[in-house]
Formats: C-alpha cells, sequence, structure tokens
C-alpha cells in the first residue's frame, strides 16, 4: 500500500472509530436518570412535606452565574441534591393535596424521550412521528370519555386553558349563530355573550372568560349543599334572560365534595335555549372509565365541549391539560394560526396548533400515549376506582371517631373533614399532619366553614397506605384536642 493510501485509510479508521466512540457531552443523561431512578425508588418511604423552608432554598440554589459555564454533569449533581430537601412527595401514595397525581413509570419514560427528542408539536411538518402520536391518543381520550368520535381534541398545559380552549370554541359558535365573526371583528360591537355558571365553578372559569374578554363576573346559578348546580335555578336564570347568545358552565367533580351537577337535566334546559353547555371536568371526567361510577355523568355526553386533566387522575407527568370540542368546526376556527411559511394542509393531517392557543409547544400527548398504553382500559378503571375505594376508606375511619365530621356525600375521590365543628381547631390538624409528614393534604373553605380536603389520585396509593394516612389524622386531631 502506498504511504498517500495508507494515510487516507488511516484516517477514515479514525473517523470510523470517533463515530462509534460515546458522545462523552451526554453522561449528564446517565447521571439524570440514575439520580431520578433514586428518588423515584424513595419515593414511598420518603416524609410527604418539603424538608426546608424558602430563605434556606434561596441560598443553596442561588449559585453564581460563571462566565465559562459549567460541566453539566456537575450540575446535574449539584441540582438533585439542592434542591431534594425542598421537594414535595407529590408523586408518592399518600399525597392528597390539591387532586395532584403521581406519573406512571411509562409517561415518565415517555416524556423524558420528548425532550431528547427536542420536537415541536404544533405541527405534522415540524414532527411527522410525533404528531401522529398525539392523534392516535386523541382518538383514545374519545372513545374512554364517551365523547362524539369527530370531537377536536388539543392537549394544553392544564385545566385552566382547557377551559379558556373550550371557552373560546363556545364563543365563536355562538357568536357565529348570532351572525358576528368574532375572530375577523372581535369583541367591540358584538352582541353580549351570557355566561352562567354553577355558585361553585373552579376558578380558571372566570379567568378564562377574563382573558377571552368575556368578563370575570360570569352569572352566579346557585347550588345545593354538595357544590351541584341547581338546574331549576339554571331554568329561571336562562328564562329571565334577553335571548343573548349563551353559554353555561357545569362540572364534573366539584373540587371540594367530587359532586357532579344534574347533567340529564341541564343539558335539556341548555337544548331548550340553544346555549352553548361546556363541562369543567378536570378531575371527575375520568369517572367516565369507571362502569360503577360512570351514572355520576349521565348527560354529560350532551355536553358542547369538555375539559379535563392528564396530570391528574391520568396520572402523566406535569403539564397536560385537555380540551374537547363536539364541533371540531368551531374548534378549528376559534384555535388555528398559520403563516406563509407554514405549509398547508388538509384537516385530516395532525397538526397540534389547529387545536391549541400555542403554535410551538412540547408534545404532550406523548405522555397520554405511554400511560394509557401501560394502563389499558382495566387499568384505567383499576385506578379510578381504587382512589374512591381508599377514600371512602379514608372517611370511614375517620367517621368513626367522636368530633370528627365528613361534609360531603363521597360519591369520587373527594373527602370533607372538619374537626369539633371548629375553623382553629380543623385548621390546626392540617398544619400538624403536614408536620409530621406521613401524608400531606390541604384545607379548604366550604360554605363557610374550615376544611380539611383530601384528594386521592395516585396510581401507587394502597389500602395499607389509606389506613396509615387515617391513622395519622386520627393521631393529630386526638393530640389537638379534637
Amino acid at each position: 500500500m502506498e504511504r498517500d493510501e495508507a494515510s487516507t485509510f488511516a484516517g477514515r479508521s479514525l473517523q470510523v472509530e470517533n463515530a462509534r466512540a460515546p458522545d462523552r457531552r451526554y453522561d449528564c443523561l446517565d447521571d439524570a436518570a440514575r439520580l431520578a431512578r433514586r428518588y423515584l425508588d424513595g419515593l414511598r418511604d420518603r416524609p410527604v412535606h418539603a424538608k426546608t423552608g424558602l430563605d434556606e432554598l434561596r441560598a443553596v440554589l442561588a449559585h453564581p452565574l460563571t462566565d465559562e459555564g459549567e460541566d453539566p454533569s456537575v450540575i446535574v449533581e449539584s441540582l438533585a441534591c439542592d434542591v431534594d430537601p425542598g421537594l414535595v412527595a407529590s408523586g408518592g401514595p399518600r399525597y392528597f393535596g390539591f387532586v395532584i397525581g403521581g406519573a406512571v413509570p411509562a409517561a415518565v419514560a415517555a416524556d423524558w424521550l420528548v425532550s431528547a427528542w427536542d420536537q415541536n408539536g404544533g405541527g405534522f411538518v415540524a414532527s411527522p412521528a410525533l404528531s401522529v402520536v398525539e392523534e392516535v391518543a386523541a382518538t383514545w381520550i374519545r372513545e374512554l370519555l364517551g365523547v362524539p368520535a369527530s370531537s377536536g381534541v388539543g392537549f394544553v398545559t392544564g385545566g385552566q386553558m382547557a377551559n379558556f380552549t373550550c371557552l373560546a370554541a363556545a364563543r365563536h359558535a355562538v357568536l357565529r349563530d348570532a351572525g358576528w365573526d368574532v375572530e375577523a371583528h372581535g369583541l367591540h360591537g358584538a352582541p353580549r355573550v351570557r355566561v352562567l355558571a354553577g355558585e361553585y365553578a373552579h376558578v380558571t372559569i372566570g379567568v378564562a372568560c377574563r382573558l377571552l374578554g368575556l368578563g370575570q363576573l360570569v352569572d352566579v346559578v346557585p347550588a345545593d349543599d354538595q357544590g351541584r348546580m341547581r338546574a331549576d335555578a339554571l331554568r329561571d336564570a336562562l328564562a329571565g334572560g334577553t335571548g343573548d347568545p349563551t353559554i353555561v358552565c357545569a362540572q364534573a367533580g366539584e373540587i371540594n365534595t367530587g359532586a357532579f351537577d344534574p347533567f340529564v337535566d341541564i343539558a335539556r334546559i341548555c337544548r331548550e335555549h340553544r346555549a352553548w353547555l361546556h363541562v369543567d371536568g378536570a378531575f371527575g371526567l375520568w369517572a367516565a372509565a369507571s362502569p360503577r361510577r360512570r351514572t355520576l355523568l349521565a348527560g354529560a355526553e350532551q355536553a358542547h365541549s369538555w375539559a379535563t386533566d392528564g396530570h391528574k387522575w391520568l396520572n402523566v407527568p406535569y403539564d397536560c391539560g385537555i380540551a374537547v370540542v363536539a364541533d371540531p368546526r368551531a374548534h378549528r376556527a376559534a384555535m388555528t394560526s398559520t403563516q406563509a411559511y407554514v405549509p398547508a394542509h388538509a384537516d385530516d393531517v395532525p397538526y397540534g396548533f389547529d387545536w391549541t392557543p400555542e403554535f410551538s409547544r412540547r408534545a404532550r400527548g406523548v405522555t397520554v400515549y405511554a400511560a394509557l398504553r401501560q394502563l389499558g382500559r382495566q387499568g384505567l378503571t383499576d385506578l379510578v376506582d381504587r382512589c374512591c375505594d381508599h377514600a371512602r376508606l379514608i372517611a370511614r375511619r375517620l367517621a368513626a371517631e367522636p368530633g370528627i365530621d365528613i361534609l360531603n356525600d363521597v360519591v369520587l375521590n373527594q373527602v370533607l373533614v372538619r374537626f369539633g365543628d371548629d375553623d382553629a381547631l380543623t385548621d390546626t390538624v392540617i398544619e400538624q399532619v403536614q408536620r409530621d409528614g406521613v401524608c400531606w393534604l390541604a384545607g379548604s373553605t366550604f360554605r363557610g366553614r374550615r376544611v380539611m380536603r383530601i384528594s386521592v389520585v395516585g396510581w401507587q396509593t394502597t389500602p395499607a397506605d389509606a389506613h396509615r394516612s387515617a391513622e395519622a389524622i386520627l393521631t393529630a386531631a386526638r393530640a389537638a384536642g379534637g
């Protein structure tokens, strides 16, 4: 072999060898996987509360920003160490605050891949594969929730943006029917849109209306003692209207009691008055997955739109909300956006920005796809039923103790507890349970009284966790004199 040929061959061999050598720049990914696994492995036995406070976290995390940068592995190790004392074990089996679920393993792993792939989930041209994954996930969601197969589905950040997206579609439709194109002309000079919601509607309904220019002061419809909208009061409110374009916001799973509005009656009344019916079902909509509990949703399938969360009962990582609209034309008209550089596409080509307010976003539907594949139909049913059964178990244990009252009908996964019929005592017990760290639950106010609010939505919770948590609550109540 001539010298030049040998040099060329050696150079090519070196290139092949370098191509096969691992890229050390990504060692931090292995570090992150190891540290994440260590955290998850310890989640069951970890105190549920954070172990440090605001000042300490600021002191340890406020590193000076360097000029030259730092080694990625050092950053990952340092970050995991520094944040650990300030983490709340919300993904664990005894976290019952704010209706926050955990994340099933397949969804966590899929979320890592979504970050590694770094695809813009906004449209097919930017990420063909992930657009189809989301398309499949949307099909499964429609089927599981029992909504029309032709409904539009958008994967958004959470319940706030799911309600926003659905109410934007509602605004379009009711104004269109009144002869006004709100996307073209805005709201100045448009007919007034009347929005009615129950007395205990979630705050995100009012915020969505405010962001849409409809005003945050919706017309409030009285509710019963469980927080359910009264159908007779809705009928009276609509009968006394002036014929304005109207949107009615009902609720599946009141945030305190878990109660469901009477959808059969509400849907009939909305049809009579040609009102758009929206259902806010951030966690309650998943009752559709349970044959034992889907009757709670009877009539909800007649609504025009539905909002729910994946990062609650479906147990996918934050963030994931889901907006569903029965009329895909109204959904697209309110959301779709384009530019000259975006290829024109047929309606059946999956483009995420046709269904969400965001032009660029992560492919949130991938975690939904992974979670549903791991759980399957029966797994999702079992998850919903287990959580509801655990809530009832805790309620029974607490109700058997003198001086402790369960204020709601435990129809789903929510339990409202009051101690000694006293606001101060109730808050004292809540604070003590939070400090003890066996479980974590939140305080709230319902019908003017302070309550302990227990929300069971985590996939890891077992009957043993429910018993252990109930015992921790009872111990704190006895110590406080309840």
